[in-house]
């Protein structure tokens, strides 16, 4: 294999990135000047130092002091508000929105509902553990925000199944994103005006 047909391999990882996108990207590469394949290789050798992983809401940010990220230590968001989504890319999308002001967790995937195996690859015990963390301070909602198709109502469910247990007897509302967004949608390529929808037409279910 060649490094044209490694690059090509290495493209069509990227989540949803097909063989024929895959070749596109990379002859895109071939057309770029020295200069400018040579900062796309130094970014990419660099990232990886230079963007970390929050330890309280798991997203990516620019590291600078800290383990945690500025969504996270603001005393300006809603630390009564929890909302679990699949990806970091989901955040980003819901910022662009503007409506929401609380906090975030990033669960990692989703639970594929023809292979329940994949539920050992998100991040429900560190879920678990945030969630009973935030208790004694005054949590009162967790919103799922998965996107709006078999996989992400399967992972809602899934999680639903962890987090529940730890609410009965409290008074925090466990709530889904309503309409807004249709069936098949997901989060992160939904445009801003829909998220508002869904956000502000969110469902409440209350904990037995």
């Amino acid at each position: 294999m060649n490094n044209l047909d490694k690059l090509i391999a290495l493209f069509e990882r990227f989540p949803g990135v097909g063989a024929r996108q895959a070749k596109r990207f990379a002859f895109h590469v071939l057309t770029m000047s020295d200069t400018d394949t040579k900062e796309l290789a130094e970014l990419i050798a660099a990232l990886k130092g230079s963007v970390v992983e929050c330890s309280s809401c798991h997203r990516f940010y620019a590291a600078q002091s800290g383990t945690a990220c500025t969504i996270c230590t603001s005393p300006n968001r809603n630390h009564d508000r929890l909302l679990v989504v699949e990806r970091d890319s989901d955040i980003q999308a819901i910022e662009r929105a503007g409506v929401y002001d609380g906090l975030y967790f990033v669960l990692g995937g989703t639970v594929p509902l023809l292979n329940t195996s994949d539920s050992n690859r998100v991040r429900a015990g560190a879920l678990k553990a945030t969630v009973e963390t935030r208790l004694p301070h005054g949590l009162s909602e967790i919103i799922f925000g998965f996107s709006v198709n078999p996989d992400g109502e399967n992972t809602a469910r899934f999680v639903e199944s962890i987090i529940r247990p730890l609410l009965v007897g409290t008074a925090v509302h466990i709530s889904y994103l309503g309409r807004g967004l249709s069936t098949g949608s997901e989060l992160e390529y939904a445009d801003p005006e829909t998220i508002k929808n869904a956000l502000q037409n969110r469902s409440t279910h209350d904990v037995a």
